[in-house]
């Protein structure tokens, strides 16, 4: 019940950092703030203070979720510390808009990501919300990839999850039904597949289709900060989560098919002897 609580608390101070940090917020999303951080710590609680899972996966198989947690949670930390560094600069938000605008640039050439979401914008946006959004989307994805880096050395070279213990598919995969048909490993190597280029796919598709939306909604601006933070955060989060959780399922199909060789071995093994 304690871990669960302190999870349920870190998820509600994560969602409440750009109100906590940015200055000048209404009271009315102050209050909206609040709400969505409330509930959020209350299904995170019920989510891991019970022993049936529902919709979070591999919540037995560390540190999956905490590596998502933490990526999520610095990309909301900086880009609300530039944004606050904008009306009420310090040497902390100094140092991170200069190291943000350095990473922006580098990462803004033809054909990618970040050259994408700039392009995004509307014609008429002046050079200040173009460079932010240039220094927005620049950092957070260059920490999306070094969670996707760090995730991969865990499942490569530090064997995870295998070396956690025994790993508990309804446990650590309860949206995954192994009886709706079909082979297990199959659709595992399918899914991780499937996951894995939607992830490569999203940061170039979603900016895409908000150009092509832009009749419909409000284009990105800096009216609202917090807006453009959970803008650019979702941009970035969302495809490398993907890919990780492609990257997980492709590991557990292996892991299966290893048990099943391994399983096959010992039956051929067997039946060898009682032939002989």
């Amino acid at each position: 019940m304690t871990s669960a609580a302190a999870r349920g608390l870190l998820v509600a101070t994560m969602i409440m950092t750009p109100a906590l940090i940015l200055p000048g917020l209404s009271s009315d999303t102050t209050q909206i703030v609040l709400l969505v951080a409330l509930l959020a710590a209350v299904m995170t609680f019920v989510e891991y203070n019970s022993d049936f899972p529902s919709i979070v996966e591999f919540r037995d198989a560390a540190p999956f979720n905490r590596l998502r947690f933490t990526t999520l949670f610095a990309i909301i930390f900086l880009l609300s510390a530039i944004v606050k560094g904008m009306s009420d600069p310090t040497l902390l938000t100094a140092s991170l808009t200069r190291i943000g605008t350095i990473v922006g640039e580098a990462m803004d050439f033809p054909y990618s990501p970040v050259r994408m979401v700039v392009l995004m914008l509307p014609s008429d946006s002046n050079y200040e919300t173009v460079s932010f959004v240039r220094m927005a989307a620049g950092l957070s994805y260059l920490i999306s990839l070094i969670a996707m880096t760090a995730f991969l050395i865990l499942v490569r070279i530090m064997n995870w999850p295998a070396r956690s213990g025994a790993f508990n598919v309804w446990v650590n995969l309860p949206l995954f039904d192994p009886t709706a048909g079909g082979d297990v490993l199959e659709r595992l190597q399918r899914d991780a597949r499937i996951n894995i280029a939607l992830g490569f796919l999203l940061p170039f598709a979603l900016p895409a289709m908000v150009k092509l939306a832009a009749d419909l909604i409000d284009p990105v601006t800096l009216q609202n900060p917090q807006t453009l933070i959970w803008t650019i955060a979702a941009w970035a989060f969302l495809p490398a989560s993907i890919i990780m959780r492609g990257i997980a399922m492709g590991k557990i199909a292996d892991m299966i098919e290893e048990k099943r060789k391994r399983a096959y071995a010992q039956q051929a093994a067997s039946e060898g002897l009682q032939a002989a």
